[in-house]
């Protein structure tokens, strides 16, 4: 029996997040423990998760899943704006049969939460207070990489941000796509009098690119974001920014995501 109209209507939207997906077998148990504590901070929240490649779920999947009629925000497990946030997104959020109600918010990042679990895993690397008035440290954000500007943008915006944190200089540096690579990164800081160079893992989950980049540190390297308790705080955020907006605001900003 399909839901009354204004049940549909008045029921509170799943929150589905959206990874990208990785052949690391760390990715899918890292994502789904994130959830757990999305779920316990939300508790009643329908909670989902659907994954745009290489993982089951898989989006499409998630969505056909639910029960007709229910409204959903797709949350991305994305720390920046690119290609899958603005065109793989609304896409399945226009396929969605009936009219339903799906709502797209905005990629994790930038955003001071993210700052504080970035700064958490360098102290849990072996980052001390003290390096950031030695003089002689630095970082290295490392991230997966983009082709699309914006996404660049983000990912300079947050090595600002996790400047201010430190109070050391902090290099955005990539894994793909674009350059400076992490390597160069790490030699463009050292050329800088910073001999002590960490990396910082702009990953939401483990897998090949958070693997290179470690590799890639001279000193200490952060694990991934993970699990952090900031992250599945600003989970639940980005869901609700995006389930306040306004349904005209909401369309406007879908067709702008498309457009780009």
């Amino acid at each position: 029996m399909l839901p009354s109209a204004t049940a549909s209507a008045t029921a509170r939207p799943a929150l589905v997040a959206v990874a990208h997906g990785s052949r690391d077998p760390r990715a899918v148990r890292t994502v789904t423990a994130l959830l757990d504590r999305v779920r316990e901070l939300r508790p009643g929240l329908d909670v989902r998760l659907g994954h745009i490649e290489l993982n089951e779920p898989l989006l499409g999947d998630t969505l056909a899943a639910l029960p007709d009629g229910t409204p959903a925000v797709l949350v991305p497990l994305l720390l920046s704006r690119g290609y899958h946030v603005k065109h793989d997104l609304p896409q399945a959020a226009a396929a969605m049969p009936g009219g339903a109600d799906v709502r797209i918010a905005r990629p994790l990042g930038p955003h001071p939460l993210l700052g504080e679990a970035l700064a958490d895993r360098l102290a849990e690397a072996g980052w001390r207070p003290g390096d950031g008035t030695s003089g002689s440290a630095g970082v290295v954000l490392a991230s997966a990489g983009s082709r699309d500007p914006d996404s660049a943008a983000d990912t300079r915006r947050m090595a600002r941000m996790l400047a201010e944190r430190l109070g050391v200089p902090v290099v955005a540096a990539y894994a793909s796509a674009l350059a400076p690579t992490v390597p160069a990164a790490v030699k463009a800081l050292e050329a800088r009098g910073r001999h002590r160079v960490a990396v910082a893992s702009y990953f939401a989950a483990p897998g090949l690119f958070a693997t290179r980049s470690a590799a890639a540190a001279p000193w200490i390297a952060a694990e991934p974001l993970g699990t952090h308790p900031a992250l599945a705080r600003l989970l639940l955020h980005r869901y609700d920014e995006a389930q306040a907006l306004p349904c005209a605001a909401q369309a406007a900003r879908r067709l702008e995501l498309s457009a780009a």
